[in-house]
């Protein structure tokens, strides 16, 4: 590992950890978090939701198994840099493409290998989600903190229009038994297969498409996608979404999407300390009683207070076991509910890919009515 040129990993708050280049020469600034899943790295750097954020993965060994192109979320790399213990140039899979580190330097990425990841999600944990810079290019940490100093902190950062789809396209069989019009934060292909194998045609449209584009081609219910950024910076996205909810037909919304239906009837949302990203989060379906294995993405949540206050209006149906934060929501006017975390996982286990049955089940249920 010493073969490689040193880099430098510096925290907003000055904390300072030292290594060896990954992937792109270069500088990159963005907010700094951790995803402690321990497999699903690629499909977890090309998740849209994480644009914007260098991110820290847990697991010791990354890179041992390559990469293969069927395995992103979307069209590539959308981390703002990585930060990693052991990285490993071979790789064992002999279905892989490419090396984590050729796929790294095609997609411009920026990160730093040889890091105590350890000792930095215990800081990140105790401190807080804050910005960070990682460099290869220079160990001038008075210009690093110059630049680091010059990088916007991601609350009230709107970021959904820098991955959203720049035209709409569909995807699914025309004859399809339910359209389903989506809008695109950052949408995951996982979300999009997850809809389609369940007889939809699923089309997907720009962040900022009005309601009244939507209803031209005449869907069947509507989907809130995932996405990065800020809920509270995308006012567009709520008052689309109280259009939608004043058709009466049904809404599904995933992580960004739960928190925009949850502004859209009066709920505020938040920054949380240092936010929820991995595999094996532990959440509790309060319908069923049952406990779900969760993959998670967020550093936004909905207010728990507000809702409280809301019980007439609102039920919430899975709470985090870990903090009782709110993972669930089902409006009682209206047919409509969302999940902060990703039912379709991808990576992560299955546990809740039901609420995609459960949204087909509404459809044909609002079908009958018609």
């Amino acid at each position: 590992m010493s073969a490689r040129p040193s880099a430098i990993l510096l925290l907003e708050d000055g904390t300072v950890f030292s290594g060896y280049a990954i992937g792109k020469i270069g500088t990159t600034t963005g907010e700094i978090c951790f995803n402690t899943g321990m497999t699903g790295y690629q499909e977890v750097f090309t998740d849209p939701s994480y644009f914007g954020q260098i991110l820290v993965m847990t697991n010791v060994h990354i890179g041992n198994y390559g990469v293969r192109a069927v395995e992103q979320e979307s069209d590539g790399a959308k981390i703002a840099g990585l930060v990693v213990r052991n990285f490993s140039e071979q790789y064992s899979r002999p279905m892989a493409n490419a090396s984590l580190q050729q796929w790294l330097e095609e997609e411009g990425v920026i990160g730093i290998t040889g890091v105590d990841t350890r000792a930095l999600v215990r800081h990140i944990r105790s401190k807080g989600a804050m910005n960070a810079i990682i460099s290869s290019e220079t160990d001038d940490l008075d210009v690093l903190r110059e630049r680091l100093e010059a990088t916007p902190s991601m609350a009230g950062l709107e970021l959904a229009s820098s991955v959203t789809t720049a035209e709409p396209y569909v995807a699914g069989s025309p004859n399809a038994r339910f359209r389903i019009a989506a809008l695109d934060f950052g949408i995951k292909r996982s979300i999009i297969n997850c809809l389609v194998e369940r007889n939809c045609v699923v089309k997907v449209f720009p962040a900022r498409t009005s309601f009244e584009e939507m209803e031209q081609w005449n869907p069947d219910g509507y989907f809130l996608s995932n996405g990065p950024g800020d809920p509270g910076a995308m006012d567009y996205a709520v008052e689309v979404t109280k259009k939608i909810l004043a058709s009466d037909k049904p809404l599904f919304g995933i992580c960004l999407g739960h928190q925009i239906l949850a502004r859209a009837v009066d709920i505020p949302t938040y920054k949380m300390h240092h936010g929820h990203r991995g595999l094996n989060h532990p959440v509790k379906n309060l319908r069923t009683g049952r406990g779900e294995i969760t993959s998670q993405n967020h550093g936004f949540g909905v207010s728990p207070e507000a809702i409280r206050e809301a019980a007439d209006r609102i039920e919430v149906t899975h709470v985090n076991l870990n903090d009782q934060t709110i993972e669930g929501i089902r409006l009682r006017q209206h047919q409509a509910f969302s999940v902060q975390y990703h039912p379709e996982a991808s990576p992560g286990p299955h546990d809740a890919r039901y609420l995609f049955d459960e949204f087909v089940d509404m459809l044909e249920k609002a079908a009958t009515l018609v």
